[in-house]
């Protein structure tokens, strides 16, 4: 086995990363290398992808491996809303060795412990408004460590470790002034978890933006990109786990699928229920692989008054394909199911085998080949051009997963688009912003307010 593939694998590519469907870089000369096709390319195969912030040339605060730098930035970027001390996250971050995932869970899992005992007491004393946020802190402790659950060795962790994150979740939004509503939303003979965050001010009909997670988010990055800041500005907002996404993955078996509009049209029938919206201001927010699903909806969901995909993403595949040799594209597109699993198989550690199956989860198969032609069906190229309302676009500087193809979903528009960067020199780059709430926030939330007054 390749000793650089090995190293990869173990230490250098993490649940997030897999979570937006990306091989590590090098595993391409090693599958081929492994199936003896190497003289069979046309070209050699790349070694260095840019799919994390340290390949994109971003420089590093405090992790040489990009994965570890990632999830922990958007830790401590979460302490903007009351997602955690400053300080204590940074002395978490210094127990953490660089690259062993058992030590980032173990650290994470401490305090976010920690943290809970401290909600639980405050709460038994009638602490309320100390509890809310100690809760939260724990929620924030306890979402990074998932990302580190299945590279630590025992796959099993990852659903437990959600269950904590929940249970932080639900105990904090009971405990916000007005209270976050847990709501159900039926979809297809079942119901979508959801929740409702009601916008301050007494406005007697409120705009709503409707919060789509990416690939492995949780309700609470949905707090943190969006609801925390549009209900300070007057918004009503609601997200909700669909197929694929927390608790519709871990507690109702169902998972991702490509026509997302069949999710959304009965999340929007579900929100003109709601007391209070202005049905002609709904927008609807993506975050991550949200980027593809929520375009994919507005071009046929045409309740929805506006739209922002952060970042655009035209084609997920093609983070799964990248660095794939010639010849397993070719068995990919000769449908050898068998030997591809094979090959996949044979080329990859366990590590990477337990990560790699989490993160096709949710696309409901055991199958390698069969991940990598699902991801294929998720593609905007040929619906763009049906999308009517006004859509925002960010574009963050070094964007790891899918760089370039904000420019391309905007170049695909034609309805009324913005294209919105986030530089390093703003403290704003990096895949969804993750060091730069209130930036995010500022710009996002003055295109909402200005596009949506015009409807």
């Amino acid at each position: 086995m390749d000793r650089d593939f090995m190293t990869h694998f173990d230490g250098k590519v993490s649940r997030k990363q897999f979570g937006l469907g990306l091989l590590a870089s090098g595993i391409g000369a090693t599958l081929a290398a492994s199936t003896n096709l190497v003289a069979a390319q046309d070209s050699k195969p790349a070694t260095s992808v840019a799919t994390t912030p340290s390949a994109a040339g971003q420089e590093t605060y405090f992790f040489k491996n990009s994965a570890f730098e990632f999830v922990l930035l958007a830790t401590l970027g979460r302490a903007y809303f009351m997602g955690g001390n400053v300080g204590k996250v940074l002395w978490v971050i210094k127990r953490i060795e660089d690259g062993n995932y058992q030590s980032a869970y173990d650290a994470l899992v401490a305090a976010g412990d920690e943290s809970r005992s401290l909600a639980e007491s405050s709460l038994s004393r009638g602490h309320r408004e100390s509890a809310r946020q100690a809760y939260l802190w724990a929620t924030n402790f306890y979402d990074s460590a998932v990302y580190f659950a299945d590279g630590s060795g025992d796959p099993t962790r990852a659903a437990k470790t959600w269950q904590m994150m929940d249970e932080c979740w639900l105990k904090a939004i009971g405990l916000f002034t007005p209270a976050i509503e847990q709501v159900s939303i039926p979809y297809e003979g079942t119901m979508l978890r959801g929740f409702h965050f009601r916008g301050s001010g007494r406005a007697e009909k409120r705009p709503l933006l409707i919060l789509n997670n990416g690939s492995d988010g949780s309700a609470l990055d949905m707090w943190m990109m969006g609801a925390a800041g549009g209900t300070l500005r007057g918004y009503d907002c609601l997200t909700f786990d669909g197929p694929g996404q927390g608790y519709a993955l871990w507690k109702q078996g169902l998972f991702f699928r490509p026509d997302w509009e069949k999710v959304i049209t009965p999340v929007v029938d579900f929100a003109l229920t709601l007391g209070g919206i202005d049905p002609s201001r709904i927008a609807l927010q993506g975050i991550s692989q949200g980027g593809y699903w929520v375009p994919r909806a507005v071009a046929f969901e045409k309740r929805i008054a506006a739209a922002i995909a952060d970042p655009g993403v035209v084609d997920v595949s093609t983070s799964w394909m990248a660095t794939l040799p010639p010849p397993m594209i070719k068995m990919l597109e000769a449908g050898q199911k068998e030997q591809f699993d094979n090959v996949m198989n044979s080329a990859m550690p366990q590590r990477a085998k337990n990560e790699l199956a989490f993160r096709m989860r949710p696309y409901g198969t055991t199958s390698y080949y069969e991940a990598f032609k699902a991801a294929m069906d998720y593609n905007l190229t040929a619906i763009a051009g049906k999308i009517t309302c006004p859509v925002l676009i960010t574009e963050p500087e070094n964007e790891a997963f899918w760089p370039g193809q904000s420019k391309q979903l905007y170049g695909l528009l034609t309805a009324p688009k913005t294209l919105v960067s986030f530089l390093a020199s703003e403290g704003a780059d990096l895949h969804c912003e993750p060091k730069a709430f209130g930036l995010r926030d500022l710009r996002v939330f003055d295109w909402l307010d200005e596009t949506l007054s015009r409807t």
